[in-house]
């Protein structure tokens, strides 16, 4: 099988290199300045085993490669603000022998949130959910991190509507060779759900810093009340923090050193965008299909996705400040 990862940032770059070191067929694709120097320096990789660079293909869309095999995999690694573009770009791409990617290719969802397996089974017969545990920094254009050990992340994977099947478990062998973890599941979407409860914060952490305090601790907490709150008016099951931690102990370690998650490296990148409306604004989704309030996320959406379109530095507002925001929404519900 040959890997083209849509998205070669911080999660598609890192399994893409790690694809690489064993010998599977990788190909990159990105854009602007990270696409260019991709393409003229390599991938600068670093990991818990050391730094390396990868040579690998690079492309900026499908066209560069012609006709796609029948034995491509696409990871859908961009933010999902950015699915639809890629979904559809990629999907109308033809494949050798007949028919597009979109009918005949799998597509792996290798996102935070869970909406970009709903914009993909829109447009794409064979659609995989991937539950993603790698963290990982992309800061400048060509250069990755990801600094777990012993396994550099955690990748649960199965069709987004659910079971499992034997292209699942061929993928999962691909990147347990790879240095993952990579338990086909049954119930993929259970994992993403849980995952989203976590990725509540990223919002906190953008907009006030990746330092710890209590005033953030306590803000998360309140966010992520309403994000078990809304999921259960709703029916929707998630894994429990036994079960995640079972998957995670003693497999992927890692140092404090790291630098904030993805929504501030976004933020730091100034890339204009941020996946605030599919993490906190889930949430308020569910919320207002379900007559749940959810204030908080909802402030935590607003306050992020200002930052990102007014380019505003990660970390430019206190704890106190949002948690202000946060109180007035709560008192106008």
């Amino acid at each position: 099988m040959r890997y083209i990862i849509i998205g070669a940032g911080a999660i598609g770059a890192t399994i893409g290199g790690r694809l690489a070191e064993t010998g599977t067929e990788v190909v990159l694709a990105a854009r602007g300045a990270h696409a260019q120097a991709l393409a003229a320096d390599g991938l600068r990789l670093t990991t818990a085993d050391g730094t390396r660079v990868h040579r690998i293909p690079v492309v900026t869309g499908p066209a560069e490669l012609g006709e796609l095999r029948p034995d491509d995999v696409l990871l859908l690694a961009v933010k999902t603000q950015d699915a639809i573009a890629a979904l559809d770009a990629w999907g109308d791409a033809e494949v050798a022998g007949g028919g597009t990617a979109a009918q005949r290719l799998p597509v792996l969802c290798a996102q935070n949130g869970v909406e970009s397996e709903r914009l993909a089974l829109r447009r794409f017969a064979r659609v995989y959910g991937v539950c993603v545990w790698l963290p990982a920094t992309f800061l400048e254009p060509g250069v990755v991190s990801a600094l777990c050990a012993p396994l550099t992340g955690v990748l649960h994977i199965g069709p987004a509507a659910g079971g499992t099947d034997a292209r699942a478990r061929r993928i999962a062998a691909d990147l347990e060779k790879s240095g993952f973890a990579a338990p086909v599941v049954e119930d993929v979407m259970r994992w993403k759900y849980a995952k989203l409860l976590g990725n509540l914060g990223n919002a906190i952490q953008a907009t006030t810093g990746p330092e710890q305090h209590p005033a953030k601790a306590a803000l998360l907490l309140r966010a992520q009340r309403e994000g078990r709150a809304a999921p259960a008016a709703a029916g929707i099951a998630y894994a429990s923090e036994e079960e995640q931690a079972a998957a995670r102990d003693g497999k992927v370690d890692h140092p404090p050193v790291l630098r904030g998650g993805s929504s501030w490296q976004s933020l730091h990148r100034g890339t204009g965008s941020i996946e605030a409306d599919y993490l906190n604004g889930e949430i308020s989704l569910l919320g207002r299909l379900h007559g749940v309030p959810t204030p908080v996320n909802d402030t935590l959406r607003h306050a992020a996705n200002i930052f990102a379109r007014e380019g505003l530095p990660p970390g430019a507002m206190s704890v106190e400040d949002l948690t202000a925001l946060a109180d007035e929404a709560a008192a106008r519900t």
